[in-house]
């Protein structure tokens, strides 16, 4: 395993200063509180804006459960790889509004065109309903991408609850025997429920709580947690596709990061760990106040160039 540790001082200044700014985060409790949270635009300041070289459209991929949208960005010129991305929000929330920046500056430096998954969130679809649809988007762009200027190559990747299910859509098409792609690209990513870890304990409520909560439970709905919901309790994971697993320092998943790139590792799964030791949970979602999200977009663009073979 390829592990580093960034310890850039700037990055924690900047992550104290917004903790400050933001205050404490209002865990949402019930339904009746999804819809204006759902509704609140991202704001430009604290997200970052597009990149203006690159186009944007939204369009509608068929899945089981409906058509999906995704909005696809690309720079101009001919077929390149496809990199899905899926927004965080532990299942209950976010949307491809909130990762304009994030994705607009993945297609511009790693040279793929980004597909961002707008899956279906809990309450209302709980579980599998989102792996679902990150299941069926993987294999229609696998077989379909040439239609949005693909050349055929597929990655995937995600945050937070985005990339648990790039990790469970991972270990399905294993099991299930379908071409896997060519990197899974899992930041901070919620791995399993209800965690009683040194970094659960010691960072619950910077940003995030991990205590078992009204979210959790409207995701499972009284389902059997298997591991294409918790996938740190696979019980294997050799065959994986090759991973880069982006944490963060002062994150309560922190633990489930490195759980998981050691469990990839042992596996012999080819894995490269970055934790990102000043900054909290979802920090891609803050690249207008937080530096360390456009230093991770360039550290996965550079992950995906190489995979792809890309100058």
């Amino acid at each position: 395993m390829r592990a580093r540790v960034i310890r850039e001082p700037g990055f924690a200044e900047e992550t104290d200063a917004l903790l400050v700014r933001i205050g404490p985060v209002e865990e949402i409790t019930d339904h009746a509180s999804l819809p204006a949270a759902r509704a609140e635009p991202a704001d430009p300041g604290l997200a970052g804006a597009p990149d203006p070289a690159v186009r944007a459209a939204d369009l509608y991929l068929r899945a089981r459960g409906g058509p999906v949208l995704v909005r696809l960005y690309r720079t101009p010129g001919g077929p390149r790889p496809i990199l899905l991305w899926l927004h965080g929000g532990a299942f209950i929330g976010g949307s491809v509004r909130d990762l304009d920046h994030v994705c607009s500056r993945l297609a511009r430096l790693s040279g793929c065109a980004v597909a961002s998954l707008e899956y279906r969130l809990a309450p209302e679809h709980p579980f599998p309903a989102a792996l679902h649809d990150t299941r069926d988007a993987m294999r229609w762009l696998a077989e379909h991408g040439p239609v949005l200027g693909g050349d055929g190559r597929l990655a995937a990747g995600g945050q937070s609850a985005g990339a648990n299910l790039v990790a469970a859509a991972c270990l399905a098409g294993r099991d299930e025997g379908d071409p896997p792609p060519a990197r899974q690209v899992l930041c901070y990513p919620l791995l399993d429920f209800g965690q009683d870890t040194d970094s659960a304990r010691e960072f619950d409520g910077v940003f995030l709580s991990a205590r078992p909560g009204w979210a959790n439970a409207a995701y499972l709905a009284g389902r059997e947690v298997t591991p294409y919901a918790a996938p740190l309790r696979a019980e294997s994971l050799a065959g994986l596709p090759p991973a880069l697993v982006i944490g963060a320092g002062r994150d309560p998943l922190r633990d489930d990061a490195r759980a998981y790139a050691a469990r990839l590792d042992a596996a012999g799964v080819d894995v490269t760990h970055v934790e990102y030791a000043g900054t909290m949970h979802a920090f891609l979602n803050f690249c207008g106040a937080l530096s360390a999200g456009d230093h991770a977009i360039g550290l996965i663009a550079a992950e995906l160039r190489e995979a792809f073979g890309e100058p």
